[in-house]
């Protein structure tokens, strides 16, 4: 009971901690608002449970964000603060769920008002949701930022990497094919899996883009043979919203009194795409695929290139096993999961895959032999 409450007093703290960041860190004046109120909910939070663990331990005190959170402001910095709602999200996600089972167990009547905080995270990211005067307030987080996933991504692109290049060398290295051969292999590893994966994610975007581009044509050619109808149904959206009805159509008009503003509002307010991005770039996407994959890849690479002469098997195990676990431990910004564990599951996955590619290596090496 008492490692349960100050784990829930660290959550609370950091959430507080994260919520006031984003409000220092948000321009639009409506949302930093809210993220600063919802910072000072967080504190009471934390204050009822410290007075709960006060009843045992005198001595309990709030504790200071931790070292997860500050990382996680560190890197919103680069990447962008999106990150961080996007985080904040799955927390009250998991407050709630925690909180509702709770409550259940003991026979408790749930209150509905519990995915409160998780709907405005939800609202500020989507859209703007019915905000107080009934302006619709055009949020910061209202388009998705590229920034959470941009870091997701690069995780993932450079882990594919380092996997499959160290497993390919793990496996030539099993075949007893000398230093040579397996820097032959590993730079051909890199450069087939970066090719591939640039070419992948140019046809990806690509794709998206034209996709795109066609339903913003199908949108333009409805809103130009049918205005009035395409007006009510962007009055139906502001009403979903939570505007009022006679507002949301006032709104609507003022839209449609321009032609470009007009479609440009239908297509980020029906289909959430922006006329102008289409889905970002397709040769950016691809360049920075080919970048990430190669990162990764050049690791279990390097001691082959650099110390032939110092067993440079076992240290590409050394240099990939260090990838792994901090390409696995900068995964928990999204899972909440501890550092420890996800990046000793990351290194386990890694080294069980290069281990099971070096004896199957061993093995083609003695048929071939």
């Amino acid at each position: 009971m008492k490692d349960r409450l100050h784990k829930q007093l660290q959550i609370e703290i950091d959430t507080s901690y994260l919520y006031k960041k984003l409000s220092e860190n948000t321009a639009d004046a409506g949302a930093a608002d809210i993220y600063k109120t919802m910072s000072s909910i967080e504190q009471t939070h934390a204050r009822k449970i410290l007075l709960k663990i006060l009843v045992s331990d005198e001595n309990a005190d709030f504790p200071p964000p931790s070292a997860h959170a500050k990382m996680q402001v560190r890197l919103a910095s680069v990447f962008g603060w999106q990150m961080i709602a996007s985080s904040l999200m799955g927390t009250e996600k998991m407050i709630a769920k925690n909180v509702i089972t709770s409550k259940k167990e003991k026979g408790e009547e749930v209150n509905p008002d519990i995915l409160n905080h998780f709907s405005i995270l939800d609202n500020i990211n989507k859209s703007s949701a019915g905000m107080k005067g009934g302006t619709l307030a055009k949020l910061e987080g209202r388009h998705q930022s590229v920034g959470g996933n941009a870091l997701r991504a690069a995780v993932l692109g450079a882990n594919d990497g380092l996997v499959t290049n160290l497993s390919l060398i793990m496996g030539v290295a099993g075949a007893s094919v000398g230093s040579k051969g397996i820097i032959i292999a590993g730079i051909a590893g890199l450069l087939a899996g970066s090719f591939s994966m640039a070419l992948g994610e140019w046809l990806s975007v690509q794709s998206s883009r034209e996709l795109n581009q066609r339903q913003i044509d199908i949108e333009t050619e409805e809103m130009e043979n049918s205005p009035e109808e395409e007006m009510l149904e962007l009055a139906l959206i502001y009403q979903s919203k939570g505007m009022e009805k006679e507002e949301a159509e006032k709104m609507a008009q003022k839209v449609f009194e321009n032609k470009e503003s007009a479609i440009d509002t239908l297509v980020r307010e029906e289909l959430g795409l922006d006329s102008e991005e289409l889905g970002g770039s397709a040769w950016e996407a691809a360049f920075t695929s080919f970048i990430l994959f190669a990162i990764g890849a050049i690791i279990p690479l390097l001691p082959f290139l650099l110390m032939s002469h110092f067993h440079p098997v076992l240290i590409s195990l050394g240099f990939s096993t260090l990838g792994m676990f901090f390409l696995g431990a900068v995964i928990t910004f999204y899972t909440g999961k501890s550092i420890w564990y996800s990046g000793f599951r990351q290194v386990l996955f890694g080294l069980l895959a290069a281990g099971l590619v070096y004896g199957i290596g061993r093995l083609i090496g003695e048929m071939v032999h």
